[in-house]
């Protein structure tokens, strides 16, 4: 009965794409008080949703089957991409992040955290798990490899979002929990050489992550001015269009990157509870999806697509709150953005592959 539906014709997760439709609508409106009640931003960004939605659909028809075929082409093509840009890249606020096609640019390093998690699906969903040693370190290669692509353009904050991608996959692919401290413990140990490898504004904004006070008027300016207006929103919060921290331009970067600050004053602890019961109904179905299949390569690759959604949401929510170091993450299908929506959506696309072509898995 299911699959005379249209739904389930077009192989759609209804309950998926309703959680994903509310937080892009959740948005839209949020989006049009950030940007200062300009149309054309929230026409633009709608625009994007759609084309997004599109592709979502699109990816959602081809069987996981022929995506684990497709996998290390798609991760070797996006490492190819993150070279390119390097190479030719369009350079924007002081980073090197964005191919110029001519009718639109775009961000290859957002396309790495759909890329690495196929790529490493598609290794170890070959053989018997956990994975053996030589797997381990050849799925390490294939993490670091963009990791320190991304990291020179420089765009440490995605570039942390993608190792994370990758380290979820190894999680769920049986990797133990020693052998994970040990990698853990090893990145810690380097961490006196990496700091010689961060910019002047990375190293500040690590220093007064604990204190910004240190530098208010610098490093520490986007994490005070976030938490005022955290704080301001109260209970209910001021009301839409009615924020003042961000209307009257002392919030920076209130359409990405902080846009959850400008959503927390304008609706308040309420609005918050709202949107992170959407989040979580988005993020238990994905896992839902993630038990759900049988077969190796599905499990591996929708548990680490969900799981790197969650860690988009966690890095963005501690950075705006003064949780975390600022390192440029957007608020997923809420900050604006062309490039992080549509990837996004597309992952999703493959996660409806996968839960609605399970019983092809499972033969």
């Amino acid at each position: 009965m299911e699959e005379k539906t249209i739904a389930g014709r077009l192989h759609v997760d209804v309950s998926l794409l309703f959680g994903l439709v509310v937080l892009c609508g959740i948005g839209l409106v949020v989006l049009y008080s950030a940007g200062g009640q300009n149309l054309q931003i929230v026409l633009r960004q709608s625009i994007h949703m759609v084309i997004a939605l599109v592709v979502m659909i699109a990816i959602a028809q081809v069987p996981p089957a022929q995506l684990e075929r497709w996998s290390l082409w798609i991760y070797f093509a996006g490492l190819l991409l993150l070279v390119t840009v390097l190479v030719t890249g369009y350079t924007g606020k002081g980073a090197q992040r964005w191919l110029d096609l001519g009718l639109f640019r775009f961000q290859p390093s957002e396309f790495m955290k759909l890329a690495l998690p196929m790529g490493l699906a598609w290794l170890l969903a070959g053989r018997t798990l956990p994975p053996a040693t030589g797997r381990i370190f050849v799925s390490c290669f294939m993490i670091i490899l963009p990791v320190v692509l991304i990291a020179r353009q420089p765009d440490l904050g995605t570039a942390l979002l993608v190792a994370i991608a990758g380290f979820f996959v190894l999680f769920v692919a049986g990797v133990s929990w020693r052998l994970m401290g040990a990698m853990t413990a090893i990145i810690m140990a380097s961490a006196p050489v990496l700091w010689h490898f961060l910019h002047d504004y990375q190293r500040r904004r690590i220093v007064t992550f604990l204190n910004p006070e240190l530098d208010p008027l610098g490093a520490g300016y986007h994490t005070i001015q976030s938490k005022i207006a955290i704080g301001s929103g109260g209970l209910y919060g001021k009301g839409w269009l009615n924020g003042t921290q961000s209307h009257l331009d002392f919030l920076p970067e209130r359409s990405t990157d902080f846009i959850f600050a400008v959503f927390c004053e304008e609706f308040g602890l309420m609005g918050v509870l709202l949107l992170m019961a959407v989040y979580l109904f988005v993020i238990f179905r994905g896992l839902t999806i993630a038990v759900s299949v049988r077969q190796l390569y599905g499990k591996l690759l929708a548990s680490g697509l969900i799981l790197t959604f969650f860690a988009c949401i966690f890095v963005n929510m501690g950075m705006v709150t003064g949780q975390l170091p600022v390192v440029g993450v957007p608020l997923p299908l809420i900050s604006i953005g062309g490039t992080s929506l549509v990837t996004l959506m597309a992952a999703f696309g493959v996660l409806m592959s996968i839960n609605t072509h399970r019983r092809m898995l499972s033969e």
